[in-house]
């Protein structure tokens, strides 16, 4: 069977099982996996081309860490803040500790141990973010944090891989790297590794710069320039010693800092959902079936860790942190599952000889239950977390951030968001009294508000527990600033439900979601494009052709925005 003509059948039997998984609303990566299956010598034996689709499989995990490494800019580390490093580096240490000795009762040696625990500990950050930008959650308290723990995740797989290669090139086993066995090749290869590091830093710095803007006056010759840095890198990161994977990262890590990186993302994306597809069906194809049933025993003990294990041990490091029992369930419930970099790992180990064709099986088998099993957890946690509630108060061992009782005993204000035009409702909260409270989640804003004086709490407005202890329904004014729909209809629905006289001000940029907020019970509703427009419209009533009484409101307007910063 000719080439072309086997990887058009591969690819039609991929778009087949990827409109069953949409129907029956299952992430994608299961059936890329499930074609491999089809179409590898178990089922119909399609897959005959080995070599050409394992170089399409290492084209698109090329890609894929080149698009990763393209997000983790220098001031990742800043934007993701203490909470989300915290997180992601303390439930990659438990996680990796836990599931050693997990793995090692099973049966597996101490290097496939290793290699399996550490792939437990990563979760995919594609499908967290698919599933909460379906949800409408990605700005929510909850979905704020689980993004920035999960790029954490995201640095420490990076790190991983560069170690890995080092490790696997410079020692000839685990047990020689523990005897500090250092030999001339070592040497030569982290002497390699520093020159190339300095010299890419440079080029990153002073060079790249002036490439990516001069061809980014066009998009095509932008992109063919983007893949080709990333695949060139990869390839000689190869050449020198290491792995095509940290050439590929690097390379992307040196564009990261680039305005066009976001364009070359989106632009690369189409590219890589295809070639990575391939590495998926690869992976299928070559799981021992044969093993199942001897595989299926520990394949379910090491789902079940990673579906209630890893949630668990982020609930109680957030319960630590001082976070409510909703918010750390929530942020838990997105690692109940493995990655694409966990698959990428152990392939990685096996290409190496550290892992069997065994281990590969089985974290592809734990792959397929988590990431399954976790996209319920996470559609339908709201519902899990209500049956459960009773449950997680047992595990809530240090109080939340709110202390000061007496603060909120008697608020007739209470502002949700500093940011945006959350400031300008407190200017007006003060004239009106003193006893008002602004709620917000962004340690940012956190901190400014300790700095001005103004009384302030942190929380999520989404959690109804923390609505009751700052007594809400006692509040003669509500407003929120927040954006987000969901959590405007739920604050309307929940006040009203408590208060039926006071008043509650939302905004929101949708005419249909006004009016349902209005049908909830809200008092008013801010839509900024639409009060900017009358507005607008207002002053050019106002002023008609006069040139000085524009110019006169644009000094007020860059004067009140100055304030603001």
């Amino acid at each position: 069977m000719i080439l072309f003509v086997e990887i058009s059948i591969i690819v039609a039997v991929a778009a087949i099982i990827s409109l069953l998984m949409k129907f029956f609303k299952q992430p994608l990566i299961v059936g890329y996996i499930a074609t491999g299956v089809i179409v590898g010598p178990y089922v119909f034996n399609i897959l005959q081309a080995h070599n050409e689709i394992e170089l399409f499989s290492k084209i698109g995990i090329a890609i894929l860490l080149f698009l990763i490494g393209l997000t983790l800019n220098p001031d990742v580390m800043r934007e993701v803040g203490k909470t989300s490093l915290i997180t992601g580096i303390g439930q990659v240490l438990f996680t990796s500790i836990i599931g050693y000795f997990l793995v090692r009762t099973l049966g597996f040696e101490i290097l496939s141990s290793l290699y399996i625990a550490v792939a437990l500990t990563f979760s995919s950050t594609i499908i967290i973010l698919k599933l909460l930008s379906d949800k409408g959650d990605i700005k929510t308290l909850y979905g704020k944090i689980s993004i920035g723990f999960l790029l954490v995740q995201d640095i420490i797989a990076s790190i991983l891989l560069l170690v890995i290669t080092i490790a696997s090139v410079a020692f000839l086993s685990i047990e020689r790297t523990l005897s500090n066995v250092v030999t001339l090749e070592t040497l030569v290869l982290l002497t390699k590794g520093v020159l190339v590091t300095v010299i890419l830093y440079l080029v990153s710095r002073y060079i790249l710069p002036h490439i990516s803007k001069f061809v980014a006056s066009s998009q095509e010759i932008l992109s063919i320039f983007s893949l080709a840095w990333g695949l060139g890198m990869a390839s000689f990161f190869y050449t020198i010693g290491f792995s095509l994977e940290i050439g590929a990262l690097i390379a992307g890590v040196t564009l990261a800092a680039s305005p066009f990186a976001y364009e070359i993302v989106s632009r690369l994306k189409p590219l890589r959902d295809f070639f990575i597809m391939l590495f998926f069906i690869m992976l299928g194809s070559q799981l021992v079936l044969g093993q199942f049933m001897m595989l299926i025993v520990p394949a379910l003990a090491l789902s079940l860790f990673v579906l209630i294990g890893n949630p668990l041990i982020m609930l109680l490091l957030m319960n630590l942190m001082g976070y409510r029992t909703r918010t750390a369930f929530m942020s838990g419930l997105t690692v109940a599952q493995i990655s694409e970099f966990s698959l990428i790992l152990i392939t990685l180990g096996y290409s190496f000889g550290h892992v069997s064709q065994e281990a590969v099986s089985l974290v592809t088998l734990v792959g397929i239950i988590t990431i399954t099993g976790s996209t319920y957890l996470i559609l339908y946690a709201e519902q899990i977390y209500s049956f459960l509630k009773p449950v997680l108060r047992f595990l809530t061992f240090r109080k939340s951030h709110i202390k000061e009782k007496v603060l909120i005993e008697n608020v007739e204000i209470i502002i949700f968001g500093y940011d945006r035009v959350g400031s300008r409702f407190v200017e007006t909260a003060k004239k009106i009294t003193d006893n008002y409270l602004v709620i917000d989640y962004n340690p940012l804003s956190i901190e400014r508000l300790e700095k001005l004086g103004i009384p302030h709490c942190y929380g999520d407005a989404e959690d109804v527990d923390f609505l009751d202890e700052i007594n809400i329904s006692k509040a003669k004014l509500v407003v929120s600033t927040i954006p987000d729909s969901k959590t405007n209809l739920l604050l309307v629905s929940h006040y009203r439900a408590h208060n039926q006289t006071g008043i509650i001000i939302t905004i929101s940029h949708d005419i249909y979601q006004t009016k349902e907020l209005y049908e909830l019970g809200a008092s008013y509703v801010v839509m900024p494009h639409h009060l900017g427009a009358s507005h607008a419209a207002s002053l050019m009533d106002k002023h008609r052709f006069s040139e000085e009484a524009f110019k006169q409101e644009k000094d007020n307007h860059l004067k009140s925005l100055a304030i603001e910063m």
